[in-house]
C-alpha cells in the first residue's frame, strides 16, 4: 500500500478527473488510519488563512491527519504567499494536505501554490482535458490499455457518438471492452486477449446509452418521424430516464438542424456541410438526410415548442396567450403531446 505524502496539489481543466483522483486519495486516507482523521475544510476554512490556522491548531487524532481542500483555484498568490506558505513550511509530522482545483480559463491554482507544495515533498498531478482534435488519438489510445484496437474511424465515432467529455468516453471504451473480451474467460484470459474495433461496431455497441438514446430521439423529431420518437421516449423513460435530462440534447441537436437547414436553403453543397459536421460520415449522411425531410420553420417551432415543455415541467405557467395550461397533466402526457407536436409540426 503506498505511503501518503505531506501535500498534494491535484488540478487542471478535466473536472472527472480531479474528481477521482480526490476520491481515491480519500479511500487510501481511509485504509492507513481512522477515517476521523480525515478533515474537509469548507466556508471560511477553505482559504490559504484557514488551511494555516488548521494546520497549526491542535489535534487528537490518529495516525495520519488528512486536511482536504477543495476550489484553492479561487486562492489569490499575495494570500498564498503570506499565509500558506510559512504554515506549510512548518507542518507537523503525520499530516497530509491535500489540495484541489477544477480549473478554468483564468481561474487556476497560483504558483505560489505549486512552490508550497514542492517545498513540502508533496506530489503535483495535472489532469487537463484533452483538445478536441486529439481526442481520436486519446481514445485509441487508452484503447489499447483496456486491450481494444480501435481504428481511427472507430474512434473517431465514439467521439460523435458520446461527446468530447474523456470520463464518458473511457466509461464507453470500458463498457466495450467488458462486452468484447471478457466472454467467459477468467479475469487472466481475458488480459491476455485484444480485439480489433471499427466504425460499426463502435456504433451498435456505443448505441446503448442513455445520452446516444436521446440523439435517436432528437434525430426523430428533426426527421418528423413521430413514432420512432414516441418509441424512443417511451423506452427510456422504461430505463428510469426523465425528459428534463434529455431535453439539453434534444434541444442542442434541433439548433444543429436548424442551422444546416439554413445553409442548404442558402445552396451550400452538401459535401461541404457533411465535412464541416463534427459527426462520423454516415452519422452525418443520416443527419442531413433528416434535415432535408424539415424545413427551417418547423425547425423553428420545435425549439419553441420545446421551450414551452420545459415551462410545462417547471409547473405549468401560462406565458403564451391562448395557450392552455398543462399543469393537470402527468409528465408523460405532457412529454408525448409535445413530442407528437414537434415531430408533426403543429406549434
Amino acid at each position: 500500500m503506498p505511503a501518503l505524502k505531506p501535500a498534494y496539489l491535484i488540478h487542471g481543466d478535466d473536472h472527472g478527473g480531479v474528481a477521482e483522483r480526490r476520491a481515491s486519495l480519500i479511500a487510501l486516507a481511509q485504509q492507513q488510519g481512522d477515517a476521523s482523521s480525515i478533515e474537509i475544510l469548507t466556508g471560511d476554512a477553505a482559504t490559504p488563512q484557514g488551511l494555516a490556522g488548521a494546520l497549526a491548531a491542535m489535534t487528537f487524532a490518529i495516525g495520519t491527519r488528512v486536511i482536504v481542500l477543495d476550489g484553492v483555484e479561487r486562492f489569490k498568490q499575495a494570500e498564498v504567499e503570506s499565509h500558506l506558505l510559512p504554515a506549510m513550511k512548518q507542518m507537523p509530522p503525520d499530516t497530509t494536505v491535500a489540495l484541489f482545483a477544477r480549473e478554468e480559463a483564468r481561474a487556476k491554482a497560483p504558483a505560489a501554490l505549486h512552490a508550497a507544495v514542492k517545498a513540502a515533498g508533496g506530489q503535483i498531478v495535472a489532469h487537463a482535458n484533452v483538445k478536441p482534435w486529439e481526442l481520436p488519438q486519446w481514445v485509441r489510445a487508452q484503447g489499447r490499455k483496456l486491450g481494444l484496437e480501435l481504428d481511427m474511424a472507430a474512434a473517431k465515432a465514439l467521439v460523435g457518438q458520446v461527446g468530447e467529455r474523456q470520463q464518458r468516453l473511457l466509461r464507453e471504451l470500458e463498457k466495450i471492452a467488458l462486452e468484447v473480451l471478457i466472454d467467459g474467460d477468467s479475469g487472466a484470459a481475458a488480459a491476455a486477449k485484444t480485439a480489433a474495433i471499427d466504425a460499426e461496431q463502435v456504433e451498435s455497441r456505443a448505441a446503448h446509452s442513455a445520452l446516444r438514446r436521446a440523439y435517436t430521439l432528437a434525430d426523430a423529431l428533426v426527421g418528423g418521424d413521430a413514432g420512432a420518437a414516441l418509441a424512443t421516449y417511451l423506452a427510456l423513460e422504461g430505463q428510469g430516464e426523465r425528459i428534463q435530462s434529455m431535453s439539453f440534447q434534444i434541444a442542442a441537436r434541433l439548433r444543429d438542424a436548424l442551422a444546416v437547414a439554413v445553409r442548404l436553403q442558402a445552396g451550400e453543397p452538401a459535401k461541404e456541410i457533411i465535412r464541416s459536421l463534427r459527426m462520423p460520415p454516415k452519422a452525418a449522411e443520416r443527419f442531413l438526410a433528416d434535415v432535408r425531410r424539415a424545413d427551417p420553420q418547423r425547425l423553428r417551432q420545435g425549439l419553441q415548442r420545446l421551450a414551452e415543455l420545459e415551462v410545462d415541467l417547471r409547473g405549468g405557467t401560462r406565458v403564451i396567450a391562448g395557450r392552455r395550461s398543462a399543469s393537470a397533466l402527468s409528465e408523460r402526457t405532457v412529454a408525448v403531446l409535445a413530442i407528437t407536436s414537434i415531430a408533426g409540426a403543429r406549434a
